[in-house]
């Protein structure tokens, strides 16, 4: 990943995070009682008067250089943005960063030939479609990614795709898909096997199979995950992205970045659900003249939460800067200490604000049994909790001579 500098200072970084803190509050809190209403279509306009609103103020895809027509932020900035507009589930929407259309942007950036940056790069920077990114397998254990069935054969001009995927999000409304396919089943290094390629989903043989119900639903709008078979899907050898066999190198570029943007958003979270425990806690009674911020218990809570957060916070940024300055390779340990870390923060959170909150917390009257049904899978997508903390231990241990 290229290297990038910060484009405000740090008053004008906090002026813009102000801003948008208050039209995050203003603007999409109160459309967040659709997000259980599963009424995509009533919601979709709104959503896209909100997004022309983004738009007009400048805000537009912030995570994208500026010569592409975004606001340039540094992967550190974003990281800041995110979490503001992870406090509600609209937020990277209606900003035009939301994950996957976001890490294919920056990936159709870096890698995409003109003709690919033009049919499909412009068209997502500008909102107009959306994409997925095809890459776990049911089959295959997804935590080791060099395992993988679904295969790109070489046909007379064109790449014959077949496989089958899941947890394809976004896939049941996106225009195109790219797709990690083993093309040179032969080379020796297993890294250097998969290649990832451009399919338009509505080439012949592209089946969207369905949507994967998650907690008992199946997400709403952005926020849902599919399931996807490529049955002989034909596309011409130019779809091919970057080099043949170097679909690992490409997804590392995207998997950085896209770790500090997920535990911001995780952050974001926190905070909101931090904010309604203590509001919880401060006004809820338990008996006469009491109310449940009284409670020690509750007091330990919201140390620990408040402690919790604030270390997670300074370790993304601290990761953040160093992907800034470095390069993800060169960040590569912090960035797996922070989605583990980040990820199990999260769930303590939301646990925590659910209990305060008692039976109201398990309702859908309110945000956080939805954070809590979607959110689990932080500790498993991206690579599970284990994986990463077995390489921070490797990098760790190879620096005293052991290999293991």
């Amino acid at each position: 990943m290229n290297k990038a500098t910060t484009k405000f200072t740090p008053n004008q970084l906090q002026t813009l995070l102000e801003e948008v803190q208050d039209f995050v509050r203003k603007e999409l809190f109160p459309l967040e009682k659709e997000a259980f209403s599963h009424n995509w279509e009533k919601l979709l306009p709104i959503l896209n008067e909100k997004r022309q609103l983004v738009k007009e103020k400048g805000w537009w895809t912030p995570q994208i250089p500026e010569v592409w027509g975004g606001l340039g932020l540094s992967v550190e900035e974003h990281g800041q943005l995110s979490a503001v507009l992870g406090q509600t589930p609209y937020g990277h929407y209606v900003f035009n960063c939301q994950a996957p259309d976001a890490g294919n942007m920056e990936i159709l950036i870096e890698f995409g030939t003109a003709d690919q940056q033009e049919k499909y790069l412009k068209p997502l920077l500008a909102g107009e479609i959306r994409s997925c990114f095809a890459m776990t397998e049911p089959e295959f254990a997804g935590s080791n990614p060099i395992m993988m069935g679904t295969t790109g054969t070489k046909d007379d001009g064109h790449y014959l795709i077949n496989g089958h995927k899941w947890f394809t999000s976004g896939a049941h409304q996106a225009s195109f898909s790219i797709v990690m396919c083993v093309t040179n089943p032969e080379s020796e290094s297993p890294y250097t096997k998969a290649s990832q390629i451009i399919v338009p989903c509505d080439t012949d043989g592209f089946e969207h199979v369905r949507r994967i119900p998650v907690g008992g639903e199946e997400g709403f709008g952005w926020a849902s995950h599919s399931e996807v078979r490529y049955n002989d899907c034909k596309v011409p050898l130019d779809h091919l992205l970057g080099e043949e066999g170097h679909g690992f190198a490409i997804a590392q570029t995207r998997l950085g970045p896209g770790r500090i943007h997920h535990c911001m958003r995780w952050l974001g979270i926190c905070q909101r659900a931090f904010n309604m425990m203590v509001e919880r806690a401060a006004t809820r009674k338990i008996r006469s003249g009491r109310v449940l911020a009284q409670q020690q218990t509750i007091q330990n809570w919201i140390a620990e939460c408040k402690a919790e957060m604030y270390a997670a916070r300074l370790m993304v940024l601290d990761t953040a800067r160093k992907i800034d300055q470095k390069g993800t390779y060169e960040a590569r340990e912090e960035i797996s200490m922070i989605k583990f870390y980040c990820a199990n923060v999260l769930q303590k959170v939301l646990d925590r604000s659910i209990q305060v909150h008692g039976a109201l917390g398990m309702t859908d009257d309110i945000m956080l049994s939805y954070w809590f049904r979607h959110e689990r899978g932080a500790r498993i997508y991206d690579g599970a909790d284990e994986v990463h903390k077995s390489r921070v231990a490797k990098l760790v241990l190879k620096k005293y001579g052991l290999k293991v």
